[in-house]
């Protein structure tokens, strides 16, 4: 679980960075779903746009891609979304400590 100063990190991070993936009218397919979780392992913080053809909205695609890659909603603004996984190889990204 993410805190707001972590969160307010990453989107920092983010929000310099281009859409590596797009969501088209076939929705959260399998073989989105296995991109979206190598591109996670490899870079832990990844930015996804949702086309105007698609049945889904930004908010439904990022829940069904977080679920299903077991990532955490970073932020989603419009067409765009941003996931967020700690590698599990070698971690990328050296979040802020949360407070106890």
């Amino acid at each position: 679980m993410l805190t707001s100063k972590q969160r307010a990190f990453l989107r920092s991070m983010a929000n310099g960075t281009d859409a590596i993936f797009q969501v088209g009218k076939n929705g959260v397919t399998p073989e989105l779903r296995d991109a979206v979780h190598n591109a996670l392992e490899a870079r832990e913080l990844v930015k996804i746009s949702v086309l105007d053809n698609n049945l889904l909205g930004a908010a439904e695609a990022a829940e069904m891609l977080a679920s299903r890659t077991g990532a955490e909603i970073v932020q989603v603004i419009g067409n765009k979304f941003v996931l967020f996984r700690r590698s599990k190889t070698k971690p990328v990204i050296d979040l802020p400590a949360a407070k106890k």
